[in-house]
């Protein structure tokens, strides 16, 4: 049975709630622009990974309170993007926030075509995080931060899954 918008507002809710501290942990907050010069080509970050052009470039500085903001409103946004490519009536809550993380991390490309997003909406929950350490390579190479990274990912992404 689908569920209600009020029901699904409160699961989007949830998933957003347990998302958000994780990115902003794992990301980390850079309030001026920086070149991420791992990313191939490098490219301009600013805040809590933010990597959009319209705000992340060379000069680009916000204070906390608009990195926050930014991060929130960014967030939501790829929760949007996510719920049109997976079931998210159906997905637990943790494993809905790991791939949302996820999602945020590697973009949308990525993501919509990865095991993880297939895996999820077969309902194969325990094998979709399995799927996270897959995913800990920038530039060509395994990094450290993206192995502990997913590792915490994967004990979340656990957590509502039996």
């Amino acid at each position: 049975m689908p569920l209600s918008g009020r029901v699904k507002a409160g699961v989007a809710a949830a998933v957003i709630a347990l998302a958000l501290p994780f990115i902003g942990h794992w990301e980390g907050k850079e309030n001026a622009a920086y070149l991420d010069r791992i990313a191939k080509p490098p490219v301009w970050t600013v805040c809590f990974g933010e990597t959009d052009p319209k705000y992340a470039y060379e000069g680009a500085y916000y204070s906390d309170t608009q990195c926050v903001a930014m991060l929130e409103t960014r967030v939501r946004g790829f929760y949007d993007r996510m719920s049109k490519v997976a079931a998210v009536d159906k997905i637990p809550v943790s494993v809905q926030a790991a791939m949302l993380e996820l999602l945020y991390n590697i973009g949308d490309g990525q993501f919509n075509s990865s095991t993880i997003l297939r895996l999820a909406n077969a309902g194969e929950y325990k094998s979709a995080c399995a799927q996270l350490d897959r995913w800990v390579k920038a530039g060509g190479k395994t990094i450290r931060g993206l192995v502990n990274r997913r590792n915490a990912s994967e004990a979340m992404c656990l957590r509502d899954v039996s």
